[in-house]
């Protein structure tokens, strides 16, 4: 499943936590925003992650989109920027 991510987070600190640990999981496409192709065992723990990381006294906000197969196809890029996120799967024989 395809996730899109976007947060703004007010401490610099905090962000660049968040920015790092949507790295291990996906590909920033803007500043704040990052496209993840995870299994459903792989988002469950980037949530639990997350969850931790996000101090919403503080006002962090955090939006996550479920992108399915067809609304994947639909997705358009104008301007530069990678490509859309696709996971890659090894197999090992």
């Amino acid at each position: 499943m395809l996730y899109l991510i976007s947060y703004d987070i007010s401490v610099d600190q905090r962000r660049l936590k968040i920015a790092k640990l949507l790295e291990g999981y996906g590909q920033r496409v803007l500043e704040s925003v990052f496209e993840c192709d995870l299994e459903v065992d792989a988002y469950r723990r980037l949530r639990q992650k997350l969850s931790r990381l996000i101090d919403v006294a503080e006002g962090d906000r955090l939006r996550i989109y479920q992108l399915c197969g067809m609304c994947r196809r639909n997705v358009e890029i104008i301007g530069e920027g990678p490509p859309l996120e696709t996971s890659h799967e090894v197999y090992i024989f």
